[in-house]
């Protein structure tokens, strides 16, 4: 009789071991994209407009080395820029050549392809992926075709670097808590140049 009290005790314990296994992070502290103004990245289109100076409005790219080249003014930062920041380095310095009160000048983006992450490991199709919309940690792995059957489902690692002081940090999800409907506060928003590892 003890020992079947004993047995019970143990297995409860052990229960109890399994159960702390869901990660202790604050998954509502990750940034959503979706409320900030886009960053502009290498490849992203943008169409520049100054108002009544046809000869300066252009087309241009973001180039691997973060730049765009505009007429007259040459060529700008504009990786890790937004919209707004890009259009008003460019009147200040469309100012400098065109000496004119009230320049009115507009940035649009016209294709946005620097959206781009990483899913790799124990993954149906392992790459580097491209969305024109943000997606979830659902979402990415779906896209990579699902967790393959060796997967550790509840190791998964998101890789990311924080554009400030670019620290790496690890963020840690559970396949089974997040697509059992009992933690989708882990479906976080993937951003820019994060890495999904599955091991």
């Amino acid at each position: 009789m003890c020992s079947d009290r004993l047995l019970r005790l143990v297995l409860l314990v052990l229960l109890g071991a399994c159960g702390s296994r869901t990660p202790a992070h604050d998954y509502a502290q990750e940034p959503d994209p979706r409320t900030a103004e886009l960053v502009l990245g290498v490849g992203d289109v943008v169409a520049i407009n100054v108002w009544e100076n046809p000869d300066l409005s252009t087309e241009t790219t973001v180039r691997p080395d973060g730049t765009i080249t505009m007429p007259l003014v040459g060529d700008l930062k504009a990786r890790g820029e937004t919209p707004t920041a890009l259009r008003e380095l460019i009147k200040r310095r469309v100012q400098e050549f065109v000496k004119l009160e009230g320049i009115e000048v507009t940035v649009a983006v016209k294709e946005w392809k620097s959206y781009k992450f990483t899913v790799q490991g124990e993954v149906a199709r392992q790459g580097v992926f491209q969305s024109d919309s943000f997606v979830t940690v659902a979402e990415a792995l779906a896209m990579a075709g699902g967790l393959t059957r060796f997967a550790k489902r509840g190791d998964i690692r998101i890789f990311r670097r924080d554009v400030k002081t670019s620290e790496v940090r690890q963020i840690p999800i559970d396949y089974n808590d997040l697509t059992s409907g009992s933690r989708l506060d882990m479906n976080i928003w993937i951003l820019p140049g994060d890495t999904v590892s599955v091991p």
